[in-house]
Order: C-alpha cells, then structure tokens, then sequence
C-alpha cells in the first residue's frame, strides 16, 4: 500500500513531538532525525530543504544574540543597574518589583536563562537581608524572563520565528500598521504581572535598605547590545519590511566581535574562550534547524492547510471562538511542551484561519505568540528560564514541587495572558 506523502510527513511530525515531550534532552536529535526522514521519503529534497525551509537568517541571529547576552552578563552591568534600583527606590517591597520589571526588559534582549541565572544572586542576598524566603522572589525572575522575551524580536527563538513567518522587522514590534504591536501586548500583560507580584511583597517589604553596588567589568558588551537594538531597528528602515538577511549577518558580526573581544582584549585563554562558545544554546539552534525542516514538509504536503480548514469548522466561523481556541490551546499546550515547533507549525493555521474570515491576520498570530510564550510559565517544566529557577531555589534548600510551582505560575499566567488578550483583542479585531 502506498502512502500519501502527507500522511507519512504528520507521522513522522507526530513521533518527533512524541519523543520530545518524553524525552526532551535528545530534542536536538530528534528533530534531526525526523528531518533527515522527510528527505529519505522524499517528501522534500535536501536542497530545498536546506535553502527554502532552513531559516538561515533566524538562525543567525539566535547564534549573535546568544553571544552577546552572555557578554552582557559577564559584565555584570545587568547586576549593577538592578544594585541601583534597590538603592533608589522608596522602600525594598518597590525595588522587588521593579527588580522583576527590569528582569523582564533585559529578558526582552538577553535569553531569559542567562537573565534569571544574573538577576538570582541578586534576589537571593536581597531576601536574606529582609529576613523573607526567596521561592517567589526567584520564580517572579523567571516568569517575567518568560512574559517579556516575547516582547521584542531578538528576546526568545518564537519571537523571531514569528517575524520571519511573519515578513515584519524590529521596529514592527512596537508600531505596526499603524497600531499598537506586540511590545505592547507584552507591557499590559507585564503591568498586570507587577501588581501581582506587587500585592504579594509589599506587605512583607516596608523598610529601605542599601546595598554595595557591584563593579561592573566593562560597558562593551553594553554597547554591542545597544548597537544590535540599534542596528536592527535601522534595518527595517533601510532595506524594507520584513527580517532581512543583512540582519542576520549583522547581529552574526556582532557576536563573533564579542568573543574575539572576550579573547584579545579581556585576555581569557582559549579554554576560556571555547568555553564561552560551547555555553551557548546549540542544542535549541539544532532543534530549530531539524523543525524548520518537518514543519515545511507538513506546509508541502498541505496537511496545515487541512488543518486549519478543521479549526473553522470547528469554531463555525466565530471570530472571538477562533481566537480563544488559538489562545486557550497555546497556552495549555505551551505549559507543558517546547514551544518552539508548536510555534512553527501553528503560524501558518493561524493565518489561514484568520484569511478564511477576512480577518487581519495579526490578531490570530499574535494570540498564538502570546499564548505560546506566556504559556510556558503555568509549570515549572514549561519553559528553560523555570527549571533554572528550581534549580537555583534547591540549592537554597527550598524544594518546590509542581502543585507548589502552580500555586504562583497558575495565577500569574492567567492574569498576564488575559489582559494581554483583552488589550489585543480590542486593538487588533
């Protein structure tokens, strides 16, 4: 019996996502072989493969971005500006919470892992002097971390999937056509979060103390960050719409500036210097490249189009059910699984969805990537940023199961998403 080339392409995508979900260590290898697998069916070559569903610029500039935010870190500039925020601010309940704000606003240009390890210290000596457990202290770290990479193009790998899918730039993020974009669909949600967080040490945190602020090593990896902002928001306006492959090779350029930086001028040893390199997330940047392969095999065979004809049917063609399903689905599914392929498989059903109704398009796409992404802080396995945070409260001899982990990331991720939701809903229908 012959198989139709989509059905064994969603078998294939079916016993990848499988896989990763019970064994999220070897996604990297899974989604290799899965990819290595449409091309052995020939359901797509590898040439194509390589040059139409590999996103090379994407890719590039994780892999820039990525070395920059580590640069970033080791400059302890992060921690010297979160030592000023204590220092001037009224009392210490406020300085938590613009502490958890300012996570979030670096998180929106620095991978969220690296963001949450540099911030933890910080929150943990804090917590000590006013004599308070640290659990919601280092898990706001990391559910902020989450809810802002989302904010701007180069914060979290779907951020850049979705300009990419997309064909918007840097600048889009925050103005597009003409509306409020999805840098301030992630602000409403963020202020909602503060006062979450806000309600929960203020009553604890009266008094004001200060605190030794920490030596920052060097402002050049500041200034490479400003110039990647700066660069990126320059190319929308010199080579059009969209995420240009100069872009790519930009951020790319910056990085490797960095760690010869980091090697020559800063005078660490090639051991050092490798070590640095190898730090960085390959395992994601595999992952992404295996996906990008699967998921455009499924969009060849047009089985997402199927899909997406499925989810009209389902919602009978409301607009508000098509855009709670999108959003309730992302979350749920994102709380539990990487989202990542979800992301990537999702954009183009959501965008079909939205044409079928004669809808703007940004209004499906946004509640995917805002559902995908604050999502991930309903359990502690949802996202990298909270293990880490587990991980960093264990060591402080506090053991936080997943019931415990839900009793602040439950309410948090419902208070965020719906007035992120409500705001884009209003803005954008």
């Amino acid at each position: 019996m012959n198989l139709e080339p989509k059905w064994i392409a969603l078998a294939i995508t079916v016993v990848m996502y499988i896989i990763v979900i019970l064994a999220p260590s070897k996604k990297a290898h899974t989604a290799l072989a899965a990819a290595a697998l449409v091309i052995i069916f020939k359901i797509i070559g590898p040439y194509q493969a390589l040059t139409e569903f590999v996103n090379w610029n994407v890719l590039l500039i994780y892999i820039g971005s990525l070395a920059i935010a580590e640069l970033f870190v080791y400059s302890r500039a992060p921690a010297r500006i979160a030592d000023n925020i204590v220092n001037a601010s009224p009392n210490t309940g406020i300085a938590i919470v613009i502490i958890l704000i300012i996570t979030g606003l670096i998180s929106a240009f620095v991978e969220n892992v690296a963001t949450v390890l540099v911030m933890a210290p910080i929150a943990l000596a804090l917590s000590k002097k006013l004599d308070i457990a640290p659990t919601y202290f280092i898990i706001g770290l990391a559910v902020m971390a989450n809810l802002q990479g989302t904010a701007m193009l180069v914060g979290d790998p779907p951020s850049m999937i979705f300009a990419s899918f997309a064909n918007i730039g840097f600048n889009d993020f925050v103005i597009y056509k003409g509306k409020p974009s999805i840098f301030f669909v992630v602000q409403i949600g963020m202020l909602a979060g503060a006062l979450y967080f806000y309600f929960i040490f203020a009553k604890d945190s009266k008094q004001k103390i200060l605190i030794e602020k920490t030596p920052v090593l060097s402002l050049f990896p500041t200034i490479l960050l400003i110039l990647m902002i700066g660069g990126l928001a320059a190319s929308s306006f010199i080579f059009g719409e969209g995420l240009s492959k100069e872009a790519g090779f930009f951020v790319f350029a910056l990085g490797i500036i960095g760690i010869l930086w980091y090697k020559i001028v800063c005078k660490e040893s090639a051991a050092s210097t490798l070590k640095l390199v190898k730090s960085l997330d390959w395992e994601t940047i595999v992952f992404l490249a295996g996906i990008f392969v699967v998921v455009g095999a499924l969009a060849e065979t047009g089985i997402l189009n199927d899909f997406a004809a499925f989810l009209r049917v389902i919602t009978r063609g409301n607009v508000f059910a098509g855009f709670m399903l999108i959003l309730i689905v992302s979350i749920v599914v994102s709380g539990f699984v990487d989202n990542v392929p979800y992301t990537i498989a999702m954009l183009p059903v959501a965008q079909d969805m939205a044409q079928a109704l004669g809808l703007q398009r940004e209004l499906y796409l946004f509640a995917l990537l805002i559902g995908s992404c604050l999502g991930g802080n309903l359990t502690y396995f949802g996202a990298s940023a909270n293990i880490v945070a587990i991980g960093i409260l264990k060591k402080e001899g506090i053991h936080l199961n997943f019931p415990g982990w839900l009793k602040i990331g439950f309410p948090f991720t419902v208070i965020t998403t719906t007035a992120a939701a409500l705001f884009l809903w209003f803005v954008w229908k």
